[in-house]
């Protein structure tokens, strides 16, 4: 159990930098050349995967890799409402409840057999 928390909290802080470098440049770049926000964004993909790449490498001990890309979803989308809503001023949706729970079923067929008691 430690496992998974200790790749679900790393994995929470490389998809902060990953929301922003993949989005934040629509705020803070917008006016500025593509070329300049894609290259402020790969400076900060580095930071990404100095993260994601330890998360993944300690939670693939007990997780499949479909169990870590589902986990990454949920995470994603968890980082990426607030962001959207509190940063880029984006409107909350109702898709974003129906989006959250598809990904909350996927979770469920993922995990079942962890989730099993006595298994």
């Amino acid at each position: 159990m430690r496992t998974m928390l200790v790749t679900t909290v790393l994995l929470c802080c490389s998809n902060v930098f990953m929301t922003f470098a993949w989005y934040g440049h629509l705020k803070n770049l917008a006016h500025r050349p593509w070329i300049l926000a894609a290259v402020v964004s790969w400076g900060i993909a580095l930071f990404e995967y100095l993260i994601q790449v330890p998360a993944n490498r300690i939670g693939h001990q007990v997780m499949n890799v479909g169990q870590l890309k589902i986990l990454q979803e949920v995470v994603t989308l968890s980082i990426f409402l607030p962001f959207s809503v509190f940063y880029l001023r984006e409107k909350i949706r109702l898709d974003y409840l129906w989006a959250g729970l598809c990904i909350l079923g996927a979770v469920f067929f993922m995990f079942r057999g962890k989730l099993s008691c006595g298994h």
